[in-house]
């Protein structure tokens, strides 16, 4: 009975607890995402500034426009889409901050399916 006591204010501590938000920090700069695929290890330099992100994966380029719909939150549309699947505008949420990166959740917009990742500011 003593434990459960000392718990109960220990966890209304723990779920108090805010995780950081400092999104405007990232609005601009240039930023890696390395992720994996099939076990390689692949990443993804992009640069964001005044509504427009420009990606460099696998050598290749591309650009998209960015409409931040809150501080946290913005869309990714493909300005030139090369098929069906880049038509389709990307949803990106912050969820997390730090000093140099972020953690955030995707997927396209309409779609139920997400995933997450954590991105590291460069510049």
């Amino acid at each position: 009975m003593k434990k459960i006591v000392f718990l109960l204010p220990l966890l209304t501590l723990l779920s108090c607890y805010d995780a950081e938000h400092n999104c405007k920090d990232f609005k601009t700069g240039k930023f890696k995402f390395e992720f994996k695929v099939n076990g390689v290890k692949k990443t993804t330099l992009f640069e964001r500034k005044d509504g427009i992100e420009i990606e460099t994966f696998d050598g290749k380029t591309d650009t998209s426009t960015v409409r931040w719909v809150s501080d946290c939150e913005y869309i990714l549309q493909k300005k030139h889409p090369k098929n069906m699947a880049e038509e389709k505008a990307i949803s990106m949420k912050i969820l997390t901050t730090s000093k140099d990166s972020y953690t955030f959740e995707f997927g396209m917009v309409g779609s139920d399916q997400k995933q997450r990742g954590k991105v590291y500011k460069i510049e």
